[in-house]
């Protein structure tokens, strides 16, 4: 029998099944900190350096996972520190849970040390489930609703404790009586598919069409086996959202890549010139990078019914499992010969990828960091997971990484904040401690949270299987995407006062934290830091000298992007030498 709400909590916790929690003590959880003491083990405790920190590890552990990640933060200032990863996990549809402490229950309300609002401070990050849990009898049913809500949404659920509420006597079993609530934790995800009526449209539509263009995003994780079958029956090319860049091959000559300002020509083309858009579990924002409205008949697949004809008005839009409403379809699909709009598409992509090794090669001073990725392509070890940052870095992966099938990548979608992906790289290695895992930072989100966060992976990597774990810094000195959005969409050169990163010795720090420490400078030794780092036993810190004035455009460049950009050389952009000689090298190409 549980002795405290505390101890109660981690058994309930453990029926559900979860397995570790990422958090911070403080005084304002003591009650669960001391009853995680007395657990027997069954439930790891992953020591955080921030709070920030403990919700992208609970937010990569879902990614990774597919399974609930859960934080733990005290109450004020660690509850605050808590919300930047979380709402990176709502807005990607991951599910977490947040445990988080309060003060003493007869001090609410009198102005107290660190006592903060939470119900309203979490209520629209955890808009589905957010609850104080003021008496032991509520303990239950509160953590059984969290994670069933999380799982069952797939989405961000919060649960504080106030201090007092913590150390009183567990109630296991509420009395059976009025008013008292019982709960149990059995769970299955329903299997949603359309109804036959609706399956038939869509696949007449997906029959008619000639130029067939699927747009994938995360919630077609599941589905690579059946996105394949039904984009060669149909001959149709296939462009990734970036959140579904891991879900097929890279190296499938109609897979087009990435869709976007970070895309590729041939998903530009792609959707120009298709005349059908079959999109998979996908939210991908910019329309502009879609076929023009009236230009393609549109068959729609999310199992979230809000999501549908967001981006493009769908002729059939259908509510269902990626995997499973696909498979409904493909009975219904004619079979078709290799046509002229397939040969196109494959065109297209070998081109691409064509263009993107001469542009890696390109020189720069001092590295071309685009040759970085592209060198690691081949290089990647099987079943490798990744974890991509926001910023430059984000452009490079989606565009010269190759990935092949079994691999994982994570990165912050929709909410694009700094700071995740050595966070989400560790919570992977915890998770999946046998596989290898890569971290891509810019110097920016490095100096935000990245170095904090290597000291918890110096902290836990000795017990790995595989202690594969690279973590790649492309030292440029500069918030680089900041600086090429002021250039390319405000007309405004470089401000070196917002812009100018400090320098610092990623290696070297590296070193200091026991990893092995490289740093690369140079095209030549590109191929040799690769082989080391890959060849290390132990974690590897590799700082990226690159330069800060390779040009990443995008597929398209609009009239008013283009005037922008050269108004803002005009104006006196402290870099606008290197940055023309890097704009004749790709006009070159």
């Amino acid at each position: 029998m549980a002795k405290t709400v505390g101890d109660f909590l981690f058994t309930r916790l453990k029926e559900w099944g979860i397995k570790r929690v990422f958090g911070y003590p403080g005084d304002g959880i003591n009650g669960i900190v001391s009853a995680l003491g007395r657990a027997d083990g069954g439930i790891e405790f992953v020591q955080v350096r921030h709070e920030e920190e403990a919700a992208f590890m609970a937010c990569g552990h879902a990614r990774f996972t597919g399974e609930v990640g859960v934080c733990l933060a005290t109450s004020g200032p660690g509850a605050i520190h808590l919300l930047n990863g979380l709402y990176d996990a709502r807005l990607d549809h991951q599910p977490v849970v947040a445990l988080v402490g309060q003060q003493a229950r007869s001090a609410l309300g009198g102005h107290f040390q660190q006592e903060v609002d939470l119900l309203s401070l979490f209520k629209d990050v955890a808009t589905d489930f957010v609850q104080v849990c003021t008496a032991p009898a509520q303990v239950r049913h509160l953590v059984d609703r969290a994670i069933r809500i999380a799982r069952a949404r797939r989405t961000v659920t919060a649960v504080i404790f106030p201090n007092d509420v913590q150390e009183a006597a567990a109630v296991e079993v509420p009395e059976h009586a009025h008013g008292t609530i019982h709960t149990g934790v059995d769970f299955s995800q329903p299997l949603v598919i359309p109804s036959e009526h609706d399956l038939e449209r869509a696949a007449d539509i997906l029959n008619r069409g000639e130029k067939i263009a699927i747009l994938i995003g995360s919630g077609a994780a599941d589905a690579a086996t059946e996105v394949m079958e039904v984009a060669e029956r149909l001959q149709a090319g296939v462009a990734k959202a970036l959140l579904g860049k891991a879900i097929l091959p890279d190296d499938l000559p109609y897979v087009t890549g990435q869709i976007g300002l970070l895309g590729t020509k041939a998903s530009y083309t792609l959707m120009q010139e298709c005349d059908t858009l079959l999109m998979i579990g996908s939210t991908f924002p910019y329309s502009e990078f879609l076929p023009r409205e009236g230009q393609a008949k549109g068959v729609q697949i999310d199992i979230d019914p809000t999501m549908l004809s967001l981006r493009y008005p769908m002729d059939v839009a259908l509510v269902g499992d990626a995997t499973a409403t696909l498979r409904a379809l493909l009975p219904r699909l004619g079979s078709r010969a290799d046509g002229k709009w397939r040969k196109t598409i494959e065109e297209h992509t070998r081109r691409t990828w064509r263009e993107e090794e001469e542009k890696a090669r390109l020189p720069a001073e001092p590295l071309n960091p685009e040759l970085m990725f592209w060198e690691l392509s081949a290089r990647l070890p099987d079943e490798a997971m990744v974890a991509v940052d926001t910023g430059m870095s984000t452009t490079f992966v989606a565009r010269a990484l190759k990935l092949r099938r079994g691999m994982r990548m994570a990165v912050s979608g929709t909410l694009a904040t700094m700071g995740p992906a050595i966070s989400y790289a560790t919570a992977a290695k915890f998770a999946f401690p046998d596989r290898p895992a890569f971290a891509f930072v810019g110097d920016g989100a490095m100096q935000m949270l990245g170095l904090n966060a290597l000291v918890t992976a110096s902290k836990y990597w000795k017990r790995w299987a595989d202690p594969r774990f690279i973590v790649g810094v492309l030292n440029n000195r500069d918030l680089n995407m900041v600086s090429w959005e002021l250039r390319a969409l405000g007309g405004s050169p470089k401000t070196p006062q917002t812009q100018d990163v400090p320098d610092f010795d990623y290696a070297a720090y590296g070193r200091l934290l026991g990893f092995v420490g490289l740093t690369v400078s140079r095209p030549d030794d590109v191929a040799s830091v690769w082989q080391e780092a890959l060849a290390a036993r132990q974690p590897v810190v590799i700082d990226m000298q690159a330069d800060p004035n390779v040009i990443a455009l995008p597929p398209h460049t609009t009239l008013e992007q283009s005037k922008n950009f050269f108004e803002a050389l005009a104006k006196g952009d402290p870099d606008r030498r290197a940055i023309l000689r890097q704009v004749y090298h790709q006009m070159t190409l």
